[in-house]
């Protein structure tokens, strides 16, 4: 392939925006546009998304990132699609219309249905799909769906509904309905897919009570899936790379070789460790999920995810007003020595990896007269820091591997404080990238690889560019004392709907 006027573009649908990005050969961004969508939160603990709002931002920043570039369809060598996980859109196979918002991965109004799941067959979810029971994953949406709107079990026995996480529902629209397709790395993540055999499980469909016409066709991460149809770009592009936000990060990191690990700060936490080419059933509380498949070879990781990262940093702004920007935190906690005795626990949509306690609430402990917006904000940052590590930690134990570096990349990780902070507890090496789109790279590495845009991984190595290597300050003794504390905060979170049952 003639390289030299190619490019490859990118779509990252996250969580808040919507995101296109061009890559030329070297790896690096050319020209980027991002578009924020609307949040809906109609109950407590319910987090939805509007599918034409998530289809019109990725769709309308598709487009402006071309324009923007100088650039037409005829100069994509390939798209590559990574998306927010878990989030579940169902929509008609004839018109396209979704039948109910998306239910995005945050939200919590299933946590019933899984303690009653959890009860009888937690072992053999964990064993097939390598996953927790838990809300976060989208079988209990599927089925919260099915059993809430009106009419929608009996359409989708019928076949006339589709299921799909946000990669399908592009792919869908992309090519006006003629494809129902997702990758390994989404389908791993729905609560349904056998890890093993890599393949939709049946007694997962029969446990959930949802139909397998309604799911999509499972592929590889880098291959040829389809093409756009002609309405959004003048020209057919073909869409060859397809992987979920986390692991897309964890290529895009070249995370190639087993006990390598990363961390993604985004408005969770994300940590993957790779594990080679079998699934290595966590003991600790941690997932174990698909990396990627390329040319028929699956690599696996483990991987721990944080409910609340940079969430808490918005929180801060847009919840309590003590910050205006998500900027000033850095400066704000560096304006004090230390967090004052202040620990938050922000656990506003439970805890997550190893915890898996979906009724923790968040907790702000140790404020006194003398406490200030400084010591507040300077606990937030170190709480993100206190998370990860303690994933981390577990990772440690199930991998046997030291994981004495840790690749972040991510919004939060341009907080030099919260990148040094996190160095200082894990007791190691924290690499910030030159491009710290590490989740778009990714995704354009896997749909370069797909069309010989890059030759190999090798060639993809060699473009890692670092910016800077954060190493611990602290004394490993003051950590552990920070780590003791920060524990029994966790405890005070984990125990606050206790004592409120017990009222």
């Amino acid at each position: 392939m003639d390289t030299s006027k190619k490019y490859i573009l990118a779509l990252d649908q996250g969580t808040t925006s919507s995101r296109a990005i061009i890559f030329n050969h070297d790896g690096k961004p050319i020209a980027s546009s991002q578009k924020t969508f609307t949040q809906h939160f109609p109950q407590s603990g319910w987090v939805e998304h509007d599918p034409n709002e998530i289809w019109s931002s990725q769709a309308s920043v598709a487009a402006e990132v071309i324009a923007q570039a100088g650039l037409s369809g005829l100069d994509i060598a390939a798209i590559g699609i990574t998306n927010q996980r878990e989030t579940t859109i169902v929509w008609e196979r004839e018109t396209g219309n979704p039948i109910y918002n998306a239910i995005v991965w945050q939200d919590r109004r299933t946590a019933s249905i899984c303690d009653d799941i959890r009860e009888h067959h937690a072992t053999t979810i964990h064993k097939k799909t390598g996953l927790i029971v838990d809300a976060y994953f989208s079988a209990t949406k599927i089925k919260w769906i099915l059993d809430h709107v009106e009419g929608a079990r009996a359409r989708a026995e019928r076949g006339e509904l589709c299921f799909g996480t946000v990669d399908s529902w592009l792919i869908w629209k992309f090519t006006r309905g003629r494809h129902h397709l997702t990758d390994v790395t989404n389908a791993s993540r729905t609560m349904l897919f056998n890890i093993t055999t890599l393949e939709w499980d049946e007694e997962l469909l029969r446990l959930f009570d949802i139909p397998r016409a309604m799911l999509p066709e499972v592929r590889s991460c880098s291959e040829h899936f389809c093409d756009t149809a002609s309405t959004l770009f003048a020209t057919h592009i073909p869409i060859c790379g397809v992987a979920g936000d986390q692991q897309a990060a964890l290529f895009g990191q070249q995370c190639l070789h087993e006990g390598m690990a990363k961390s993604t700060y985004g408005t969770g936490c994300f940590m993957m460790v790779n594990t080679g080419n079998k699934p290595v059933i966590s003991e600790n509380n941690l997932l174990s999920t698909v990396a990627w498949q390329i040319n028929g070879e699956t690599t696996y990781a483990i991987e721990g995810s944080v409910f609340v990262g940079g969430a808490a940093i918005q929180w801060l702004r847009d919840g309590a007003g003590i910050i205006s920007s998500s900027e000033q935190s850095e400066s704000l906690a560096l304006s004090v020595e230390n967090n004052g005795g202040v620990y938050f626990v922000p656990a506003l949509t439970g805890l997550g990896a190893p915890y898996w306690d979906q009724y923790a609430r968040g907790t702000i402990i140790g404020i006194t007269r003398g406490t200030t917006a400084a010591h507040i904000t300077r606990a937030t940052l170190e709480a993100i820091a206190y998370q990860v590590y303690d994933v981390l930690d577990a990772m440690r134990e199930d991998s046997g591997c030291l994981i004495n570096e840790l690749r972040v990349d991510g919004g939060a990780v341009a907080n030099s404080f919260l990148m040094q902070f996190q160095s200082d507890i894990l007791g190691g090496k924290v690499i910030r990238p030159a491009i710290l789109e590490s989740t778009a790279l990714g995704a354009a590495y896997l749909a370069g690889l797909a069309v010989g845009y890059w030759k190999n991984t090798e060639e993809l190595s060699l473009q890692q560019k670092v910016d800077r290597i954060f190493e611990p300050k602290m004394e490993r003794q003051s950590a552990e004392r920070y780590l003791l504390k920060w524990r029994k905060a966790v405890e005070r979170a984990q125990d606050w709907v206790d004592l409120d049952d017990e009222q």
